[in-house]
């Protein structure tokens, strides 16, 4: 998968050469392409930001360079998106990242200063927002989105299940995790990872990824993708921790049709 950057700080994306992202490049899995746009300004002193009509403070990024600098790019090889970086977009998502991942090749822009000029919008295919809150730039975003999609790239992680176990991968939490020594300052492995019944463990992992869930994020809950089993699991917790009990609107009726019984639900 390609990524292309739109960039006044090309500097900023050292973390690319690091870790499992230059694994994936080295490997011919990753391709990152960083373009400063201010090689495309107008002015002589590559100016890329103005005052913004109607006055106020701060400076807003001009049109020219990046409609230039977009326009300069090599015919995409495959689909191609187009995603502009700003405070305004919508919430990035697991679910997000996995819809990127299908493209080919994903540009990145990135703001800076005050703001777009608003015609900038018009390149953008879609506007990503990391949270909810303001960064100095959109280099910090585009890290981010291009470490979550870039995992997802089959073959980056080495292990092609090791994405389908990540917290937010099915909707819920991901559950604990321990190595070795089996004690530590006082604390214990659990004895079911230590069991090789590997039915018991699974199953005990599921549960804790609810229960992980259910206490930290409940907020997940509606949207999240229910397995066979989980019924069984929800009412042992519902008896085990008061959140899970109160939060039985969130999962009466949700998990997998495997729980119904002749007669109906019996939930209530």
């Amino acid at each position: 998968m390609k990524f292309t950057i739109l960039t006044l700080f090309p500097e900023m994306f050292a973390p690319l050469d690091c870790s499992i992202l230059k694994r994936g490049r080295d490997e011919g899995l990753l391709v990152f392409d960083l373009v400063n746009f201010r090689d495309f300004a107008l002015s002589r002193h590559k100016n890329v930001d103005d005052t913004p009509y109607g006055g106020g403070g701060g400076m807003v990024l001009k049109p020219e360079p990046l409609y230039a600098a977009l326009a300069a790019l090599p015919p995409p090889a495959g689909a191609r998106r187009v995603a502009l970086l700003t405070p305004q977009g919508a919430l990035f998502s697991q679910s997000r990242a996995a819809a990127l991942a299908a493209y080919d090749e994903l540009v990145l822009i990135c703001g800076h200063y005050e703001g777009f000029d608003e015609r900038i919008r018009a390149l953008a295919d879609e506007e990503i927002s990391i949270g909810d809150y303001v960064l100095t730039g959109g280099e910090p975003a585009a890290l981010v989105v291009i470490d979550a999609v870039a995992r997802l790239t089959p073959g980056v992680l080495g292990q092609e299940d090791a994405a389908r176990t990540d917290s937010h991968a099915g909707g819920f939490l991901e559950h604990p995790h321990y190595t070795r020594p089996p004690l530590f300052a006082g604390q214990r492995v659990p004895e079911v990872l230590l069991s090789g019944d590997h039915a018991a463990i699974e199953r005990w992992r599921r549960k804790e990824s609810l229960r992980r869930t259910f206490l930290r994020r409940p907020d997940l809950v509606p949207e999240a993708v229910w397995r066979e089993g989980d019924y069984a699991i929800l009412e042992e917790l519902a008896a085990e921790e008061e959140t899970v009990r109160l939060c039985r609107p969130l999962w009466a009726g949700a998990a997998p049709p495997a729980r119904r019984r002749k007669g109906g639900d019996r939930h209530g």
